[in-house]
């Protein structure tokens, strides 16, 4: 009795820690690998996407041990867990295998079994804690033993406090090497833990659990398991989508993976906690109305506002899956169901990631994915007419009732229809805003009945900015998608130039006109530092001068090639080779330098395999929208470029950002490296934009091995016909460096302002 006494009383707080640091473990090694993962594959948002399809999936495996662990008797559960754990650690210390580039297009499937052979029967071990630890803890004495859900909450917080320690304490402030052992420091932790936990029901739990009275615990019907599926899959396929969007306008790295999975996370704690109820009926009421607002104004034809649409994302993202998760949790079985509900419940978070990570980027040219789950949650956020007199509206056999029930659908698609082909938000026409306002306002009316207000969302996202989507992926050739983002090519006859868009940012221009079609525009004006620079090289380095750039784009850079050059160019995405030379929807390179050498593959790792002192001039502008590739600004990468530069070569940086402060990252590299940095700022004139040249403003910097050599460099440049922008020092250094092992954006972000 007195054993049973103390194992009631010592159950409660082992399984809560063990729980706990099971999922802070858990969450803690997915950006921590994420990091690792991202300079194998060039920074690319899409790394942490695919990298969470693989989480998904382990976890799902782990839940589903879990579940076939309680066909056995309690003592062989133990035994049989401890044994997967104690072989589990064998993989440590936690690392990834050293391996070679990706086939192109083989990307993602390249990534997954990189991940599965370094960490996953490590993850799968961990992922099964926290149902085992629930369905293990219903076997002891403590009075909660039949009501174990508490623990749920447990997981879920423990998850949260991993994912926000990593961007937050861990990767500001520790190196890789030292994060990497700390998680291996904690696997032994657990182990010891569960160790605990088995002896301790070994000696007091209960073998078995009774069996549920029949007429309380009726097995969960097929359709139930179907909307248990459904419920999770939405919002694990709405915070992926949310994710890239986020990622790729910024940077890829774990800061930004976390807010969408934080708040996906924070939504599970929410709807499984003691007032989980509450926080489901705000949700569930404020859903429909955010998703008219946010979720609508998402398909905006604004490219300003993107970065404002990717923070209110996040809220939708929340308030979406509070809705649903709570849902799901006012759906769960009783307890002896316990690990089934969970099994569904990862199932339906594997199938949603797989949707928006994997199939989405094969079956859709643009971003289809993020209005499709909107949609999605629209149809299965159980919400309520905003009042009883609205619900009241579309009941019965009135003329209103019938108008509605017959007439809302029709009228939404011809009004949809309509404004589609003409509306404007930037010039909106009265008439347009009134047939919008009509649209809002049989969406309002429709809240409460899920098919007639997912159909209104949905004319309403068409009306906006869907239709004119759908007109360009109707245009053969004029999008591309990838591994590495969605590719549009516009022509914009007002201005005359043909543009490369890559996200929401610019990634090149050319002239339609054929008498400017040679002209670098854009970032690459000949007055930029890149332009300045490479009009400087035949002075510099002689009539054979070696070039080589990093990011093709739409080839703007071949066009300063000179005879008897010889250019490179490195680029990580054949699909930009394809749309720059191939399919010469560009024709710079065909024009300029049909001979230009293409090396495909991440910049770090191909240009380690060119000889040493190979060019004499490199340009660095790997942009991923508005994201720079971490990998690609550290003291490490430098070396790399130096390495293949000859003694008197120079290195250019583009680092115009809308976010990220990059000047003080590589003032920083340069001081630690000793090298001399110069920075030129290009701002177009009024008169380059009347005589038809397409410049944007833009920052590049220079870098020499010596002050010598810089000044070298700015004597020639000074040679070139004048120009009122010049090579200027750089400011002080106010943060580190950054390395492949210790990176961290925070110091270097711009002010909030400039995010929005």
């Amino acid at each position: 009795m007195r054993e049973a006494v103390a194992g009631a009383t010592l159950a409660r707080p082992l399984f809560i820690a063990t729980v706990a640091l099971g999922s802070f473990l858990l969450f803690l090694v997915q950006p921590l690998v994420g990091r690792l993962a991202l300079p194998r594959l060039g920074g690319a948002p899409s790394v942490w996407n695919t990298a969470m399809v693989f989480y998904q999936a382990a976890l799902l495996l782990g839940y589903a041990w879990a579940h076939a662990l309680q066909r056995l008797a309690l003592k062989p559960q133990l035994g049989l867990h401890l044994a997967l754990l104690a072989a589990a650690a064998l993989m440590l210390p936690l690392d990834l295998p050293e391996a070679g580039l990706p086939p192109p297009g083989a990307e993602a499937r390249w990534l997954l079994l990189l991940l599965a052979s370094a960490i996953g029967p490590l993850f799968v071990a961990v992922a099964a804690q926290a149902p085992l630890m629930q369905a293990w803890f219903a076997h002891s004495r403590d009075p909660a033993a039949a009501d174990p859900w508490f623990l749920y909450a447990a997981s879920n917080a423990g998850s949260l406090a991993g994912l926000l320690a990593y961007p937050f304490l861990l990767e500001p402030l520790t190196s890789l090497a030292t994060q990497k052992h700390l998680w291996s420091f904690g696997y032994a932790a657990l182990l010891a833990l569960v160790a605990a936990a088995a002896l301790l029901l070994a000696r007091t739990g209960r073998p078995r659990l009774p069996a549920p009275a029949p007429s309380l615990a009726p097995p969960p019907s097929r359709l139930r398991q179907l909307h248990w599926i459904l419920l999770a899959a939405v919002p694990s396929g709405l915070m992926i989508s949310t994710t890239t969007h986020i990622t790729t306008d910024i940077m890829a790295m774990p800061l930004l993976w976390v807010p969408p999975l934080a708040l996906y996370l924070l939504s599970f704690i929410l709807a499984f906690g003691r007032g989980g109820a509450a926080a489901t009926r705000i949700a569930t009421a404020a859903a429909p109305l955010l998703l008219l607002v946010f979720g609508v104004a998402g398909l905006l034809a604004i490219d300003r506002a993107a970065s404002l649409y990717g923070l209110s994302s996040l809220f939708l993202l929340f308030a979406v899956a509070t809705a649903l998760h709570g849902a799901l949790a006012a759906s769960r079985p009783d307890v002896t169901r316990l690990t089934r509900f969970y099994l569904l419940v990862a199932l339906g978070g594997v199938l949603g990631g797989l949707f928006a990570a994997l199939l989405a980027p094969l079956l859709f040219d643009w971003v289809w994915e993020h209005p499709l789950l909107l949609a999605a949650a629209a149809l299965l956020v159980p919400a309520r007419p905003l009042t009883r007199r609205i619900g009241a509206l579309w009941v019965g056999n009135r003329a209103i009732a019938r108008a509605l029930r017959i007439g809302a659908a029709p009228l939404a698609l011809l009004l949809s229809f309509w404004l589609g082909a003409a509306f404007d938000i930037l010039a909106p026409d009265p008439r347009h805003l009134l047939a919008l306002a009509t649209l809002t306002g049989l969406a309002i009316l429709a809240i409460g009945r899920p098919f007639a207000f997912t159909f209104q969302v949905v004319a309403l996202m068409l009306a906006v900015g869907g239709w004119q989507q759908l007109d360009i992926s109707s245009i053969e050739g004029a999008r591309t998608r990838s591994f590495f983002g969605v590719y549009t090519i516009q022509n914009v006859q007002s201005r005359q130039v043909r543009q490369l868009l890559h996200g929401t940012t610019l990634h090149g221009v050319q002239s339609l006109d054929p008498a400017k079609a040679r002209v670098p525009m854009s970032y690459y004006a000949p007055d930029s530092g890149v332009g300045r620079a490479m009009r400087a090289a035949p002075a510099l380095f002689g009539p054979l001068a070696r070039i080589g750039f990093v990011g093709l784009g739409a080839g703007s850079l071949a066009c300063y090639a000179k005879p008897g050059q010889d250019w490179s160019v490195f680029e990580i995405d054949p699909a930009v080779v394809d749309l720059a030379i191939h399919r010469r929807a560009f024709t710079y390179v065909p024009r300029c330098r049909p001979d230009i050498r293409v090396v495909i593959g991440d910049a770090r790792l191909t240009l380690a395999r060119e000889p040493a002192a190979s060019l004499d001039l490199l340009a660095v502008d790997a942009f991923s929208s508005d994201s720079i590739p971490l990998h690609l600004l550290t003291v490490e990468a430098f070396a790399t470029y130096f390495r293949v530069l000859d003694k008197r070569g120079i290195l250019l940086l583009h680092v115009s950002n809308r976010f990220l402060d990059l000047e003080r990252v590589v003032q920083a590299n340069a001081r630690a490296m000793g090298l001399a940095a110069r920075r030129l700022s290009f701002r177009p004139s009024a008169d380059d934009a009347r005589a038809g040249f397409s410049f944007s403003a833009s920052d590049w910097i220079a870098l020499a091995r010596s002050e010598a050599e810089m000044a070298r460099f700015i004597a020639t440049a000074r040679g070139l016909p004048a120009s009122p922008h010049r090579w200027t020092p750089l400011d002080p250094p106010t943060s580190a460096p950054w390395t492949d092992d210790f990176a961290s954006i925070l110091p270097v972000l711009k002010p909030l302002d400039s995010l929005l």
